[in-house]
């Protein structure tokens, strides 16, 4: 039973603390839209994502009122479409049609990104995934509302380095084709080892071949709340400390249980999980930077960076997956450069690198998220720095990624400016040394050995 302290504590989280849900996503799956002809599968997925998604902005505004809880997005997954336009598309200039056709129907039902514009490429690439890789910074620059996502390894399977080498040539044209732009495109683009099916957050969420017809999941946020939360036991023990995160953790994801159940029966649509990660936004006291500076650093980056936020992802989680019935997606804490004010402070004082960062990726939900990095940066390099951080997702059995913005003349220390969410970020180093003849060899990567369960 829901009493009223509890009531007017969730009304103080979201009016002082900056809670919100970041998104409600609606998986659909275009399986059913396949056919050989490439003008009948653009409109057979215009037909499906208009006819279950007409209401899904509507649905979170009518909860928002009804709640007085903030919704910030409101987004599509789809099947991966490397699948879908595998019969019909021919060319890469094919594949960008079915881009066109998405960022159309996202703009009309009123959804601000729709992802799936995706391959799964883990263990080898049929035509149609390279097709479509090969498309990515055509469709990217293109579309408005269309984000993109290559899955390129995983711990059964190894790592794909054909893929990683294509994957680092296509991150460095993407950001050729929208120069003019800041490199915005590589905004919308990101590389998974260990993907999953269910993940509500952009840029990486595609609706799995396992998910049911449609889907809703919920991805809810609020570092703010925790940071408000660790500022009342400062200089308290450990365990206090990790008390407080799993109950701050408990309260935000009940918020989060109770707009994904609404949403699933105002649409009738079934619901899937909740995503309990921390997502951090460009706002002052939203960054899960200062939540690490909070438990006691100077700054994100410190001696303590990567066992503090170890901490951290594993408290989160384990007060949040006691509120929901399903739990899914990435969960733990997001770490992006560009999008946590914390972290980019920590950058402009030179306590945080990229090599700290990656360090923090084998403790946390995903991987080096918007980082920006000179334009200059080979694609050998860019994919070296790729296959790190599969190589941490494959051995750790966990989901990493990596979301690089190579940004076109543009050098160390310069800012760049992304806008909203996005956010704004300074140029990082990168190693200079090569990595050329490393990811020029040819193959895979085996799987671990602990990868062999059966």
């Amino acid at each position: 039973m829901i009493n009223m302290f509890e009531v007017n504590e969730t009304n103080k989280m979201i009016e002082q603390e900056n809670l919100d849900v970041r998104t409600i996503t609606l998986g659909i799956s275009l399986l059913d839209c396949i056919d050989s002809d490439l003008d009948k599968v653009n409109q057979n997925i215009y037909n499906k994502i208009t006819t279950l998604a007409k209401d899904l902005v509507k649905t979170g505004k009518t909860i928002e009122n009804r709640y007085s809880i903030p919704i910030v997005n409101k987004r599509i997954s789809v099947t991966p479409i490397a699948m879908i336009g595998a019969a019909a598309c021919k060319k890469p200039e094919d594949y960008v049609t079915i881009a066109q056709t998405l960022d159309r129907v996202a703009a009309e039902v009123g959804v601000n990104f729709i992802g799936g514009y995706s391959a799964l490429v883990s263990k080898g690439m049929t035509t149609a995934d390279e097709l479509l890789i090969r498309s990515i910074p055509q469709a990217l620059a293109c579309t408005e509302r269309v984000c993109s996502s290559v899955n390129l390894g995983s711990t059964k399977t190894g790592i794909n380095m054909d893929a990683v080498r294509l994957m680092g040539e296509i991150v460095k044209e993407t950001a050729e084709y929208t120069k003019d732009a800041d490199s915005l495109g590589c905004a919308k683009l990101v590389v998974f080892c260990n993907a999953p099916d269910d993940n509500p957050f952009m840029a990486g969420a595609f609706h799995g071949v396992t998910e049911a017809d449609a889907i809703i999941n919920v991805g809810v946020s609020g570092p703010g709340v925790v940071k408000t939360a660790l500022e009342k036991v400062r200089g308290e023990s450990f365990e206090v400390l990790c008390e407080t995160i799993k109950k701050t953790a408990f309260k935000i994801t009940r918020v989060g249980q109770l707009v994904a159940k609404e949403a699933s029966k105002m649409l009738g649509i079934p619901f899937g999980i909740i995503d309990l990660s921390l997502a951090p936004t460009p706002a002052v006291g939203d960054s899960v930077a200062e939540i690490l500076e909070e438990i006691g650093l100077e700054y994100a980056g410190a001696p303590g960076t990567t066992a503090a936020l170890a901490m951290l992802n594993d408290q989160v989680k384990k007060g949040g997956i006691m509120a929901s019935s399903y739990v899914g997606g990435l969960s733990g804490a997001f770490i992006p450069v560009s999008e946590d004010q914390g972290m980019i402070d920590a950058v402009k004082a030179n306590a945080l690198t990229l090599e700290k960062l990656e360090a923090m990726t084998c403790v946390c939900s995903v991987g080096l998220d918007m980082i920006a990095i000179p334009g200059d940066t080979p694609a050998t390099t860019i994919s070296g720095i790729i296959a790190d951080e599969m190589a941490i997702g494959m051995v750790n059995q966990k989901t990493t990624a990596v979301r690089l913005i190579p940004v076109i003349g543009k050098g160390v220390g310069e800012m760049v400016e992304f806008g909203g969410l996005l956010g704004y970020a300074p140029i990082m180093p990168v190693n200079q040394y090569s990595c050329a003849n490393f990811v020029n060899r040819q193959g895979r990567i085996p799987a671990p050995i602990h990868s062999f369960k059966n």
